[in-house]
């Protein structure tokens, strides 16, 4: 699997349910650079996707999983920075409990975090359409009480998707808004002509002996 660095520089779906649940990363994907507007401003950001599988009970003990029988899965787009207010980096550091180095984050390899477990808060919230949407608010580490108790297997193979070698296997198995997102990025129009499908990759577990995740 490549890497794929940090450099310092809607749909129809079972909602998952809102609180605080014991999540694996297991998805990143490469976005591209996408317009985004903020009060009224637009800017063209450098866009990544981070995916969650939810692993948890319901109050009556039964697994937390979706009626087909697959766990929840939870996404929240970043923008690919470093800044001081970037949420990418408030959430990695909240995530592994401590900040960044100047020297970590000179280039930092987000295939790190494949297969790390956290605390994913998860809460509900009504968008601009004044629909009702569940949204990742938090991460955090996972506390010693859990780590000790044994952490539960594994469920989605890791995957990383990202526009300098895509794989272009795992990009059709995405959704068509998600597709669609993708190839409005300039970088997908460079690579028309020259990219060329690939077999599917897997990330290696995360295996660690230590309280820092990543």
């Amino acid at each position: 699997m490549s890497s794929f660095i940090v450099e310092d520089k809607g749909g129809s779906f079972e909602s998952t349910p809102s609180g605080m649940h014991l999540a694996r990363c297991y998805r990143i994907i490469d976005l591209g650079t996408q317009k985004s507007e903020y009060m009224g401003v637009s800017k063209l950001l450098h866009k990544i996707m981070l995916g969650w599988e939810i692993h948890g009970v319901n109050d009556d003990g039964t697994p937390l999983k979706m009626l087909d029988g697959r766990p929840f899965a939870m996404f929240k787009n970043y923008t690919k920075s470093w800044a001081d207010k970037a949420n990418l980096r408030a959430d990695l550091q909240s995530w592994r409990g401590k900040p960044f180095t100047q020297e970590e984050m000179r280039r930092f390899d987000l295939k790190n975090i494949l297969g790390a477990w956290c605390m994913l808060n998860v809460i509900e919230k009504t968008g601009t359409d004044t629909k009702m949407y569940v949204n990742v608010a938090g991460v955090s580490p996972v506390p010693a009480v859990i780590k000790n108790a044994g952490l539960p297997t594994a469920i989605n193979p890791n995957e990383m998707f990202t526009l300098d070698e895509p794989d272009m296997v795992m990009f059709q198995s995405f959704s068509d808004n998600l597709k669609k997102k993708i190839m409005s990025s300039p970088q997908w129009e460079k690579l028309q002509g020259k990219a060329t499908p690939q077999t599917a990759s897997k990330a290696p577990s995360f295996q660690d002996d230590e309280d820092i995740p990543f």
